[in-house]
């Protein structure tokens, strides 16, 4: 038996709901990060897995992946900025304490 598109989709699709119920029902601030971080990574799989499968040829998927990672790359670095000068602050990486952009 040898390993499908099927089971890259599935793959993918576990990771993303993973990375999806840590963002909804986290309140650290750096395990939402990593959640979408593995949300991003589901993705990668998914692009590369229907670049292997439908055009092997083409290396599109492949391209697209790097994009995404050096967003997510870009991403993290932007967000652990942001969590730091907030903890510098509050004393406190709890999303539900981040009130500084209400009016």
């Amino acid at each position: 038996m040898s390993v499908g598109l099927e089971h890259y989709l599935v793959l993918s699709a576990v990771l993303f709901s993973i990375g999806l119920y840590g963002v909804l029902a986290k309140r650290n601030a750096v395990v939402i990060l990593m959640c979408i971080e593995i949300m991003l990574n589901a993705v990668n799989i998914a692009l590369v897995a229907f670049s292997r499968y439908v055009v092997p040829m083409l290396l599109t998927g492949q391209i697209f992946a790097i994009f995404v990672i050096v967003v997510a790359a870009a991403e993290a670095a932007v967000g652990i900025a942001i969590i730091i000068a907030i903890y510098r602050n509050r004393q406190s990486v709890d999303v539900d304490k981040f009130d500084l952009m209400k009016w």
